[in-house]
């Protein structure tokens, strides 16, 4: 989506007031209206469709327990090189959890890394100690406390969450959620799907077996070496943040789906389920297959009907559950999924070859699940969220550095304050419905831990078709203004919400709330 030069200006007029002349740079448009910096990887890249696509393993129980190691491992993403990548269970992406609604699971996390770590389940209805909040993290078995997490419940060598999947089936996914390290940490491989499933969802003729497609598409850069290459200040992790040219965000020219190079798949002439997720840690994606998709589901699982669409647009953490019909192409025939929203060897994802006739008893029903709809009549508080780039005044306990820029000292904010977890921004009690307004400068996909959102307006008009469904992460575009409902139920306890624009995140993008 593109827009002209005065209405981003609009948007993000907070800077002219502030007189910050290098603040402005950081709000200008990226790339085709991307929020964030080019980063260009430093070795000719492979040739696009000659990976085969990967799928993910799947985790299995022990115990009854899942158990996950994290530590560094050398894999192929580029062909005939090795890359040292940050990893849960030894892959990448991680090992995939399938689980079931109504059936609790636990799993174990060791750290066998140098660094601090702490998973957070997207999306998951999780209690307060278990959701990975970013100062309760696990420690390698030798490890120090770094200064700024001595607020943390703090573990070391291991930690057992608990996840009660008091929910929908639905596409989540676990990630890092290390205070100050999360957008490195996740670039460097820490993040894998978590597949919930019910008897609602059992009960449709969707596609599924080696025709339900988990995709984890996202961004990379390399080094000379076929490394990941990222823009830190200071990669022996004395300060976070990135230099300031990336502080929009960090966009790679390598587009990776399941770990590999702009894959293809070979596929039937049949329905397929692609369940999509944006692990990028800023760049947004418009996906284009050049023929129809039927979405079936978004962040918080299914929709009520199906809508038939031609492109979707996903922006970072947010997921869309889509079946395509391929028996619409002839055999022999090559479908590439294109990036309206990218540049070069962006604008290209993966492809699919249609390499076979099968047969095909799946369908798509016209009804797919009851979504309660919640009732603005009935909220109990109304809240102005504003995420913004701004000289906070103080900087809080918590302030730091944060990657502010050392020329104008600003800083991602949200109602101008960076991230403090002595301080709760919004305190609901369990079962309210509140109205949440929130307004921003830039990009800003927005996401509330525990609850899941409902999108009531845009700009004071009608939702997008993207809002459809429930949401646990909703894109603002510059200087949009969007209301969501949501209600506070399922546990007491302190929680954050955040731009998953990662370098955003941590550079203090981030508030508490607490539900009382």
């Amino acid at each position: 989506m593109s827009m002209s030069r005065r209405r981003f200006l609009a948007g993000a007029g907070t800077i002219g007031a502030l007189g910050v002349t290098g603040g402005l740079g950081l709000l200008m448009p990226g790339p085709k209206g991307q929020t964030g910096t080019l980063l260009t990887s430093q070795l000719p890249l492979p040739p696009k469709f000659a990976s085969p696509l990967p799928v993910p393993p799947e985790a299995r129980p022990s115990g009854g327990r899942y158990e996950l190691t994290a530590h560094t491992v050398e894999r192929e993403i580029l062909p005939g090189r090795r890359t040292r990548i940050l990893s849960y269970g030894g892959s990448f992406p991680a090992p995939t959890i399938r689980a079931r609604r109504g059936q609790p699971l636990d799993l174990l996390l060791r750290n066998e890394l140098d660094v601090e770590t702490v998973i957070h389940l997207h999306g998951g209805r999780t209690p307060p100690e278990s959701d990975g909040y970013p100062t309760d993290v696990v420690l390698p078995p030798s490890g120090q406390v770094p200064h700024h997490l001595m607020a943390g419940d703090i573990t070391t060598g291991q930690r057992t969450y608990h996840y009660p999947l008091d929910q929908r089936a639905a596409t989540l996914w676990y990630h890092d959620h290390t205070m100050d390290y999360t957008a490195p940490n996740v670039y460097f491989g820490m993040a894998g799907f978590f597949l919930i499933g019910d008897d609602e969802e059992d009960a449709l003729p969707l596609p599924g077996g080696d025709r339900e497609l988990p995709l984890m598409i996202c961004d990379r850069a390399f080094d000379a070496d076929g490394q990941f290459r990222y823009p830190a200040i200071s990669p022996e992790r004395r300060v976070p943040g990135v230099t300031e040219p990336y502080m929009g965000g960090v966009l790679g020219d390598v587009i990776l789906v399941n770990g590999a190079p702009w894959p293809e798949h070979q596929v039937s002439a049949t329905r397929y389920r692609l369940r999509l997720l944006n692990a990028s840690n800023a760049r947004r994606y418009e996906l284009d297959l050049g023929m129809p998709m039927v979405q079936i589901g978004t962040d918080g699982g299914l929709l009520e009907q199906p809508m038939e669409r031609r492109t979707v647009t996903l922006a970072p953490a947010e997921r869309a559950d889509v079946i395509v019909d391929f028996s619409a192409a002839p055999v022999g025939t090559r479908v590439t999924m294109h990036n309206r929203l990218g540049d070069g060897g962006t604008a290209e994802v993966m492809r699919f070859h249609v390499v076979r006739h099968e047969p095909d008893d799946t369908e798509i029903p016209q009804r797919l699940s009851t979504i309660e709809p919640l009732d603005p009549g009935k909220v109990s508080a109304v809240r102005d969220i504003r995420f913004r780039l701004t000289r906070p005044p103080g900087g809080g306990q918590h302030g730091g550095h944060h990657g502010a820029s050392q020329d104008s000292g600003m800083r991602w904010t949200v109602n101008d304050q960076v991230f403090d977890p002595e301080v709760s921004l919004a305190e609901p009690g369990l079962g309210d419905t509140e109205i949440w307004r929130f307004s921003t400068d830039v990009h800003h996909p927005v996401h509330l831990h525990l609850v899941h959102m409902q999108v009531l307006s845009r700009n004071g008009g009608n939702p997008r078709k993207d809002d459809r469904g429930w949401k646990d992460t909703v894109d603002l575009i510059p200087g949009e203004t969007c209301e969501v409902l949501t209600r506070f139920d399922g546990y007491r306890g302190r929680y954050v919400f955040h731009c998953h624009n990662l370098e955003h995140e941590d550079m203090a993008m981030m508030a508490n709330f607490t539900v009382t």
